[in-house]
Protein backbone atom coordinates (compact mmCIF):
# COMPACT_ATOMS: atom_id res chain seq x y z
CA UNK A 1 0.00 0.00 0.00
CA UNK A 2 1.22 3.45 -0.94
CA UNK A 3 -0.86 5.55 0.81
CA UNK A 4 -0.80 9.25 -0.45
CA UNK A 5 -0.22 12.29 1.24
CA UNK A 6 -0.74 15.98 2.27
CA UNK A 7 0.12 18.06 -0.60
CA UNK A 8 -0.56 14.98 -3.16
CA UNK A 9 -3.13 15.80 -5.71
CA UNK A 10 -5.93 14.02 -5.40
CA UNK A 11 -6.49 11.30 -8.37
CA UNK A 12 -9.53 12.49 -10.52
CA UNK A 13 -12.04 9.21 -10.88
CA UNK A 14 -15.68 8.48 -12.16
CA UNK A 15 -17.50 5.92 -9.58
CA UNK A 16 -21.60 5.04 -9.51
CA UNK A 17 -23.27 6.55 -6.65
CA UNK A 18 -26.22 4.86 -4.66
CA UNK A 19 -28.71 6.04 -7.93
CA UNK A 20 -26.40 4.39 -10.66
CA UNK A 21 -25.45 8.03 -12.18
CA UNK A 22 -21.37 8.47 -13.02
CA UNK A 23 -19.56 11.02 -10.27
CA UNK A 24 -16.67 12.29 -10.80
CA UNK A 25 -13.63 14.42 -8.27
CA UNK A 26 -13.84 17.39 -10.96
CA UNK A 27 -17.65 17.80 -10.51
CA UNK A 28 -16.84 19.04 -7.19
CA UNK A 29 -14.38 21.30 -8.27
CA UNK A 30 -14.29 24.98 -6.01
CA UNK A 31 -15.50 22.91 -2.88
CA UNK A 32 -13.64 21.02 -0.42
CA UNK A 33 -13.97 17.00 -0.43
CA UNK A 34 -13.68 14.71 2.39
CA UNK A 35 -13.13 11.20 0.56
CA UNK A 36 -13.79 8.66 3.08
CA UNK A 37 -13.33 4.78 2.28
CA UNK A 38 -14.93 2.49 4.34
CA UNK A 39 -14.96 -1.80 4.30
CA UNK A 40 -18.45 -2.71 3.62
CA UNK A 41 -21.83 -1.22 3.90
CA UNK A 42 -24.54 -1.46 7.25
CA UNK A 43 -22.08 -3.21 9.06
CA UNK A 44 -21.33 -1.92 12.83
CA UNK A 45 -18.51 -0.07 11.94
CA UNK A 46 -19.15 1.66 8.54
CA UNK A 47 -22.51 2.56 9.87
CA UNK A 48 -21.12 4.41 13.11
CA UNK A 49 -19.36 6.22 10.93
CA UNK A 50 -21.94 7.29 8.35
CA UNK A 51 -24.31 8.24 11.03
CA UNK A 52 -21.77 10.41 12.43
CA UNK A 53 -21.00 12.14 9.22
CA UNK A 54 -24.90 12.31 8.29
CA UNK A 55 -25.31 13.86 11.89
CA UNK A 56 -22.63 17.09 11.33
CA UNK A 57 -24.01 17.29 7.51
CA UNK A 58 -25.16 21.29 8.37
CA UNK A 59 -21.90 22.14 10.05
CA UNK A 60 -20.24 20.38 6.32
CA UNK A 61 -22.43 22.32 4.47
CA UNK A 62 -21.60 25.68 6.18
CA UNK A 63 -17.67 24.62 5.30
CA UNK A 64 -18.53 24.15 2.05
CA UNK A 65 -17.64 20.34 2.37
CA UNK A 66 -18.90 17.97 0.67
CA UNK A 67 -19.15 13.82 1.63
CA UNK A 68 -18.00 11.41 -1.02
CA UNK A 69 -18.33 7.61 1.01
CA UNK A 70 -16.24 5.57 -1.06
CA UNK A 71 -16.51 1.83 -0.78
CA UNK A 72 -16.05 -1.80 -2.60
CA UNK A 73 -20.08 -2.59 -2.47
CA UNK A 74 -21.71 -3.26 -5.44
CA UNK A 75 -24.57 -0.03 -6.56
CA UNK A 76 -27.24 -2.07 -5.35
CA UNK A 77 -26.29 -2.21 -1.48
CA UNK A 78 -25.70 1.88 -1.51
CA UNK A 79 -29.42 2.81 -1.47
CA UNK A 80 -30.30 0.20 1.37
CA UNK A 81 -27.52 1.70 3.41
CA UNK A 82 -28.76 5.16 2.40
CA UNK A 83 -32.64 4.31 3.29
CA UNK A 84 -31.79 2.25 6.43
CA UNK A 85 -29.88 5.14 7.83
CA UNK A 86 -31.20 8.37 6.54
CA UNK A 87 -27.51 9.20 5.26
CA UNK A 88 -27.55 12.83 3.75
CA UNK A 89 -24.61 12.21 1.59
CA UNK A 90 -23.12 10.59 -1.84
CA UNK A 91 -22.15 6.92 -1.69
CA UNK A 92 -19.83 5.44 -4.30
CA UNK A 93 -19.58 1.80 -5.93
CA UNK A 94 -15.84 1.02 -6.35
CA UNK A 95 -16.47 -2.86 -6.71
CA UNK A 96 -12.78 -3.49 -8.57
CA UNK A 97 -11.26 -0.81 -6.17
CA UNK A 98 -9.26 0.79 -8.71
CA UNK A 99 -10.23 4.36 -6.87
CA UNK A 100 -8.96 2.33 -3.46
CA UNK A 101 -6.05 1.44 -5.37
CA UNK A 102 -5.27 5.38 -6.26
CA UNK A 103 -5.70 6.58 -3.42
CA UNK A 104 -3.60 3.47 -1.73
CA UNK A 105 -6.13 2.63 0.96
CA UNK A 106 -6.24 -0.60 -0.85
CA UNK A 107 -4.08 -3.56 0.72
CA UNK A 108 -3.60 -6.97 3.04
CA UNK A 109 -5.62 -6.78 6.23
CA UNK A 110 -5.99 -9.10 9.08
CA UNK A 111 -8.84 -9.95 11.46
CA UNK A 112 -9.22 -12.92 13.30
CA UNK A 113 -5.98 -14.69 12.36
CA UNK A 114 -6.79 -14.77 8.46
CA UNK A 115 -5.39 -12.21 5.89
CA UNK A 116 -6.99 -10.50 3.13
CA UNK A 117 -6.81 -7.83 0.66
CA UNK A 118 -9.28 -5.02 1.02
CA UNK A 119 -10.34 -1.53 2.18
CA UNK A 120 -8.86 0.64 5.04
CA UNK A 121 -10.66 2.63 6.83
CA UNK A 122 -8.66 6.00 5.82
CA UNK A 123 -10.15 9.62 4.90
CA UNK A 124 -9.15 12.20 2.70
CA UNK A 125 -9.67 15.68 3.17
CA UNK A 126 -9.16 17.41 0.08
CA UNK A 127 -9.10 21.35 -0.61
CA UNK A 128 -11.04 23.40 -3.53
CA UNK A 129 -7.81 23.00 -5.92
CA UNK A 130 -7.88 18.94 -5.68
CA UNK A 131 -5.13 18.84 -2.98
CA UNK A 132 -5.08 16.69 -0.22
CA UNK A 133 -5.01 18.76 3.06
CA UNK A 134 -5.12 15.86 5.47
CA UNK A 135 -5.31 12.46 5.85
CA UNK A 136 -6.87 10.74 8.34
CA UNK A 137 -6.12 7.57 9.41
CA UNK A 138 -5.85 7.06 13.46
CA UNK A 139 -9.31 7.69 14.96
CA UNK A 140 -12.01 4.88 16.15
CA UNK A 141 -15.18 5.59 13.94
CA UNK A 142 -17.62 6.58 16.42
CA UNK A 143 -14.98 9.75 16.55
CA UNK A 144 -14.06 10.27 13.40
CA UNK A 145 -17.00 12.94 12.41
CA UNK A 146 -15.55 15.26 15.31
CA UNK A 147 -11.99 14.62 13.89
CA UNK A 148 -13.44 16.15 10.78
CA UNK A 149 -15.17 19.00 12.17
CA UNK A 150 -11.73 19.65 13.75
CA UNK A 151 -9.47 20.00 11.16
CA UNK A 152 -12.30 22.74 9.54
CA UNK A 153 -11.96 24.98 12.03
Amino acid sequence: MNTLKAGDKAPQFTLQNQSDDAVSLADFAGKKILVYFYPKAMTPGCTIQAQGLRDIKNNLDNKNVVVLGISPDAVKRLPKFIEKESLNFTLLSDEDHAVADAFGVWGLKKFMGKEYDGIHRLSFLIDENGVINHVLDKFKTKEHHQVVLDLLV
